[in-house]
């Protein structure tokens, strides 16, 4: 499962990318970008879950993220970085099945893949700090104290 899980994420932040520089719609996205055509049916449906979930709240997340990513506006953070904390924040926030180390662990993965060298420990400490500054110690099924 978590082998599809990340690539579903990982076509996520692709899709969120596109969107976020092109301004492409969703529909659009999910019709021409092959990666996702390609896809198994499983990744299609938690990436479009993931995408569609991320965009619909998209102004919130911001918000959230712009409260605790200090000296970093978020037109200033690299884009894959911004998109990949909207998408994680996202996860963390209303997938409510994931444990919150699942997705940060997996969001530090996919930015140590996909950017820079310093943003995987620049996403663990925005993600730790809101998911702190949100739910504070909370334990979830599946993770222990």
């Amino acid at each position: 499962m978590s082998g599809r899980r990340r690539k579903s994420r990982e076509l996520a932040l692709q899709l969120l990318y596109q969107n976020d520089l092109a301004g492409t719609a969703p529909e659009e996205m999910f019709m021409r970008t092959e990666e996702y055509v390609l896809a198994r049916p499983e990744v299609q449906e938690y990436a479009q879950r993931l995408v569609l979930g991320t965009l619909a709240r998209r102004d919130e997340l911001d918000a959230k993220l712009s409260e605790r990513s200090e000296h970093w506006r978020l037109g200033r953070m690299a884009a894959v970085d911004r998109n990949l904390l909207r998408l994680a924040l996202y996860e963390l926030l209303f997938e409510e099945d994931i444990p919150d180390a699942v997705v940060i662990d997996e969001a530090v993965e996919i930015a140590k893949k996909f950017s820079t060298p310093s943003s995987g420990p620049f996403v663990n400490g925005v993600l730790d700090a809101i998911r702190r500054a949100t739910f504070g110690p909370r334990i979830r099924a599946g993770e222990s104290a």
